[in-house]
């Protein structure tokens, strides 16, 4: 009769399951905390959204002035904040993406060895100016210095309604406009975007460039083939995630544009924001209905951000 021979099953460290254990507990607590975040904001928007004329349709259709001081009678709705946060996240974008890119190619690549260091930290050090700073910087010093450039491109291009000025609009003299609320979140969002390029880049199979410049390649040859097409998942994903900050920025562009009740797709126009309508409207937050409001377009804002961030991690994970 054969005798079963039964592996005695290695005893786990004390130590590897503390660590499991703080990591699960950790994850867990992570999603709670998001859920429940997402649940206050639900169940906060809900009476408004009743009270509000036209219900949620009205809420996603409405693209007049918010009005929710009259209880008995609220009109609000997302159209006008959703094209304004957009549009000033997509300049900021286009901006800082190339930008972003060259930095990241130059340091990974270009720069000789005893600067990249100090370079890399000069660039990190942009994301740890407060948004206060960059917004006291684009409403004192930028959008002013740009009126001039503005002004002329009005007059070249006015007609066009992304140049068009209107009588409302905001001043060429004070630039508070979106094309400078853009710029200024393309700086912002820079050392986001050229950090994460970065350590994708330095990642490239050191076989493979090698591989390359023993075949004759120039340096912009092992970049053009090699680091490029390696690093472009992460470079994706790195610019979703500066978009995600973009799309949650408050001080910055609640000092440096001019709020509009109205979006009418002109750089020159001032806008207002999901996160800036919420810290305009901060005057009628002791009303909880009044708050819901503008708790329902943090909702919105919410799972925009979220939904970003989430892109941005799928398509790290299937670079990997």
């Amino acid at each position: 009769m054969a005798t079963a021979q039964v592996e005695a099953r290695p005893r786990r460290r004390a130590g590897d399951r503390v660590f499991e254990g703080v990591s699960t507990s950790s994850s867990v607590l992570i999603t709670l905390i998001i859920s429940a975040i997402g649940a206050f904001l639900l169940l906060e928007a809900l009476p408004p959204l009743l009270r509000n004329e036209g219900g949620f349709l009205g809420f996603l259709t409405y693209s007049g002035p918010w009005e929710t001081a009259n209880l008995d009678a609220m009109r609000f709705g997302i159209p006008n904040l959703f094209f304004s946060t957009v549009m000033i996240s997509l300049i900021a974008l286009l901006i800082a993406m190339p930008v972003a890119l060259g930095v990241a190619l130059f340091l990974s690549s270009f720069a000789p060895k005893r600067m990249v260091r100090p370079l890399a930290v000069l660039v990190d050090l942009l994301a740890a100016v407060p948004s206060i700073v960059y917004g006291i910087w684009g409403a004192k010093v930028l959008g002013p210095a740009l009126g001039k450039f503005y002004e002329w491109v009005h007059s070249w291009g006015g007609d066009f309604f992304l140049f068009a000025h209107y009588q409302n609009s905001p001043s060429f003299a004070t630039g508070r406009n979106i094309l400078t609320g853009g710029i200024v979140l393309a700086i912002m969002i820079l050392p986001i975007i050229a950090a994460t390029a970065r350590e994708i880049f330095t990642q490239t199979p050191r076989g493979l460039i090698e591989s390359a410049m023993a075949l004759g390649a120039t340096r912009w040859d092992v970049v053009r083939m090699t680091v490029l097409p390696f690093g472009k998942s992460g470079f994706v994903a790195g610019s979703m995630l500066g978009l995600g900050r973009a799309l949650g920025e408050t001080m910055a562009l609640y000092m440096v544009v001019s709020p509009a009740p109205l979006f009418r797709g002109s750089l020159f126009d001032g806008g207002t924001t999901f996160a800036t309508a919420i810290a305009n409207a901060s005057a009628e937050f002791n009303n909880p209905i009044s708050a819901g409001a503008y708790i329902a377009a943090g909702l919105v804002l919410f799972v925009i951000t979220f939904a970003v961030n989430a892109a941005a991690r799928a398509i790290v994970r299937r670079s990997k």
